[in-house]
């Protein structure tokens, strides 16, 4: 059994940049970077929103270069799941087995009882390591329509982020499906590019605020198609047709671009029952913008009114970064500076423990 300072779970924005900021700090970091490390930049090709970057990179470019420096100062990056935790006990435990007969899917298709008789049987067997500190950074993903030509065409004309995509839709016709908050958001930033934006909803209503669907609803580039479903994503190369069942007729219509805005899901499946998740599943820490974010804080207040370590979970001496934390902004720059806070927290609170390169 390995012995850590600090082990890092997840390999995008925040889980490298996490290794960088410790690695400088000579903690000797491990990254678990999973099978498919990078995070959902993987899936992505042109980044144009990423600072220092003035002709953009491409997504897969930008991570592999974020690795590699994380591995230039030392980090040491592995590529396994970890697959069952126990943080009721310093050090904490972590393990990267699976049941047997079983693979990364448990997490994303077990249910609740199922996955925690999983857990169980995975912490039977020895620890794979054990840390000081953990730094959580294993992201979420976007949740899928699960139509033909979604895979295909992601990243060639499907996007999860419009914020992200937009201004490579300049007078193209694009495809918004969703009715919350997120897709009018996403709508709103293509009408300042797109010559068309089509909303896709399923029912006859939005749920998003009603100051969001005002403006959506109210702007001349939006067209809004009320009980409808998608069907297939088409083309050659890239999106040119999207096909729906629209108030029960099925339609095929010329587009550029679609995007998927409804929602995203935390992938912290394995820390349940270990850390404070929200309802949504996201990562509670002292910097959380929810409620129960506001709660944590305000309980680790300074002399000074200072958050004490922001970054900190409600377990002491793990932290959390990027988007498996994050519930409105998702962006590769809000999850590497995130990353950033959570490295100099967990280096801070290992100095108060006396365990700093001990």
């Amino acid at each position: 059994m390995e012995k850590r300072q600090v082990v890092i779970i997840g390999s995008g924005p925040a889980g490298y940049t996490a290794g960088v900021y410790a690695a400088r700090a000579q903690l000797s970091p491990v990254i678990f970077a999973g099978f498919n490390s990078g995070g959902q930049l993987m899936y992505t090709t042109e980044v144009e929103n990423f600072p220092g970057f003035a002709q953009g990179i491409q997504g897969p470019d930008l991570m592999m270069s974020m690795r590699d420096q994380a591995e230039r100062f030392g980090a040491e990056i592995k590529y396994e799941y970890v697959t069952a935790v126990d943080f009721t006990q310093r050090p904490f435990q972590l393990w990267t087995n699976f049941p047997e007969g079983a693979g990364p899917d448990i997490f994303e298709k077990a249910t609740p009882e199922e996955l925690q008789a999983h857990l169980d049987a995975i912490r039977q067997a020895e620890p794979a390591m054990t840390a000081a500190a953990v730094i959580i950074a294993t992201g979420a993903s976007a949740i899928m329509l699960g139509v033909p030509g979604e895979d295909e065409f992601l990243g060639r004309g499907v996007s999860t982020c419009a914020v992200c995509d937009a201004a490579f839709y300049r007078d193209k016709i694009t495809f918004v499906v969703g009715g919350g908050d997120s897709a009018m958001e996403d709508t709103l930033a293509l009408t300042k590019f797109a010559k068309e934006v089509h909303v896709l909803h399923r029912r006859d209503e939005f749920r998003a605020s009603k100051i969001m669907q005002e403006r959506v609803l109210n702007h001349d580039k939006v067209q809004v198609h009320w009980n409808t479903t998608v069907s297939e994503i088409a083309g050659e190369g890239s999106v040119q047709q999207i096909k729906v069942v629209e108030d029960g007729e099925a339609k095929t219509y010329a587009a550029d671009g679609v995007f998927i805005a409804i929602g995203h899901r935390p992938m912290t499946k394995v820390f349940q029952g270990q850390l404070e998740l929200d309802s949504h599943g996201y990562v509670v820490t002292r910097q959380s913008a929810t409620e129960a974010g506001v709660a944590a804080a305000s309980q680790a207040l300074e002399e000074k009114g200072l958050v004490k370590f922001p970054s900190m979970t409600s377990v002491e001496g793990v932290f959390a970064a990027g988007d498996g934390v994050d519930v409105r902004y998702k962006q590769a720059i809000t999850a590497a500076g995130q990353g950033c806070s959570a490295a100099l927290d967990a280096e801070r609170w290992l100095e108060t423990q006396g365990t700093v390169n001990a």
